[in-house]
């Protein structure tokens, strides 16, 4: 079940809200439990069993780590919870492509085990791990009801792609949430954007790039191969941080505050601060729970760089089993090593345009290898881009056509402008502009949520990029 979808807007969602705010305090969390199992039970019901056994396997772990504290026979637990977790990750998310290319390399025919790929694995696996190890560390009190772990870890929000969530983070909210209703009108507002930002940015978007990455790339001109990847580039961040904002909404709806995703990312004047500002929660995690054990930037430069590299091998293989996404984890990883070198001190004596725009372009090809699946749809994407096929055809022409407003209309969204016309507008204390701020805080929303169902009831391309990560 998708958030941007019919039965999720106008069944679950109501009766889950009316039900939830029904329960008592103490019923609460009975309901966020249940609800949340319904919900992913909706797409893959077998696999709740996954999830359950994720969840008391951390719990009976941090419960242990608990009991064995000031004692080295704390590290035990903590060693099954990391090994358990990353082994059963790996049994589903990467065993094929691992066994894939034994049979390449070795010409051997090993069966592939063809598992489905759980929705959220890899987003509910790092929240249980990071509360085992917080546990380990004294980061996080251990929970001790494991009703309150299993909402922790299920709940329907932020369940299948994110933000991750860390326990510490919400662990008070899990027994005391009061809810006023400025909160629930914000979060009502925040799910309304995030939701037009998925349904008419992200999804309208996304076609163009359907139709530029379906074709011959060897026959494609610059023009258009810049104007497939650069929809991409709008399609994966509308459609990301449209799904973040719903979940912060429904978060705020049911008294949860979870962290930011998203800042504006392509606006960013490196590659170091683009990654700052995008996906913020798993780039955390990482800097949190492995960069930083690693050594970070504390044993030398060269100790630094090479934890750099292991990091965004890490990062590109955590996204997806196969060859482009290890090749997209290592461009960064060599454009971030660059920065740390030299490149990010020349950024800095550069006008924060020419920054932008290095950024952009980088992070362009970068989407190539995220976006194309094989080395040689890769590399004849690229030559494309470079002009090899010609430089202008009519396709591009016509596609520019096409498109070239909604391209305007999701350049300005993804840079904070609009935002700040409005601060400007608030900052202003005439009784005209309160008013209009105020009307507009509602009708907004209200619009946008109105233009989105319209969309939804009336499209039938409704993909979601992050269901297979």
């Amino acid at each position: 079940m998708v958030f941007s979808s019919v039965i999720f807007l106008f069944r679950f969602l109501p009766i889950f809200l009316i039900c939830y705010f029904a329960a008592p305090r103490r019923m609460k969390n009975i309901v966020l439990f249940l609800g949340s199992l319904f919900f992913y039970a909706w797409g893959e019901p077998i696999y709740i069993l996954l999830m359950l056994f994720s969840t008391v396997v951390d719990y009976v772990n941090g419960r242990l780590i608990e009991r064995c504290r000031g004692s080295r026979r704390a590290v035990i637990p903590l060693a099954a919870s990391v090994v358990i977790n990353v082994a059963v990750l790996c049994l589903f998310k990467y065993s094929d492509f691992l066994i894939g290319t034994v049979n390449d390399l070795a010409g051997t025919s090993l069966p592939l085990l063809q598992l489905p790929l759980p929705i959220g694995i890899s987003f509910y696996t790092f929240q249980t791990m990071s509360y085992t190890i917080d546990v380990y560390r004294g980061d996080a009190k251990v929970q001790k009801n494991i009703l309150d772990f299993g909402v922790y870890v299920s709940m329907f929000p932020q369940l299948i792609a994110g933000p991750i969530v860390k326990y510490r983070d919400v662990s008070e909210q899990l027994h005391d949430r009061p809810v006023d209703l400025y909160a629930v009108s914000h979060g009502a507002g925040r799910f309304c954007i995030g939701l037009a930002k998925k349904v008419l940015l992200a999804n309208s978007i996304g076609m163009l790039w359907t139709d530029v990455s379906g074709r011959n790339y060897q026959e494609i001109s610059m023009l258009t191969a810049w104007l497939g990847i650069i929809a991409f580039a709008f399609q994966i961040y509308f459609d990301f941080s449209g799904y973040s904002d719903m979940a912060i909404g429904l978060g705020e709806i049911l008294g949860f505050h979870f962290p930011e995703n998203f800042r504006y990312p392509y606006i960013s004047a490196s590659v170091t601060e683009f990654w700052r500002r995008w996906h913020i929660s798993l780039g955390s995690w990482f800097r949190e729970y492995v960069y930083i054990p690693l050594g970070g930037n504390r044993k030398g430069l060269p100790r630094q760089l090479v934890n750099i590299l292991l990091v965004w091998m890490l990062t590109g293989i955590w996204h997806g089993a196969g060859w482009n996404f290890l090749f997209w984890g290592l461009w960064f990883a060599f454009l971030l090593v660059l920065e740390k070198l030299f490149l990010g001190k020349v950024l800095s004596w550069l006008p924060r345009i020419a920054g932008i725009l290095y950024t952009l372009v980088t992070v362009l090809i970068g989407w190539v290898l995220f976006a194309v699946e094989t080395p040689s749809g890769i590399l004849g994407y690229i030559r494309a881009m470079a002009g090899v096929g010609g430089l202008i055809d009519g396709n591009a022409l016509y596609l520019a056509g096409e498109y070239y407003i909604l391209l305007l209309i999701a350049l300005a969204a993804s840079t904070p402008i609009p935002r700040m016309l409005a601060e400007r507008l608030q900052q202003k204390k005439t009784s005209p502009c309160i008013a209009v701020c105020r009307l507009g805080e509602k009708v907004i929303p209200a619009a946008l949520l109105v233009l989105a169902i319209a969309g939804i009831v009336e499209g039938s391309y409704n993909p979601f990029l992050y269901f297979r990560f």
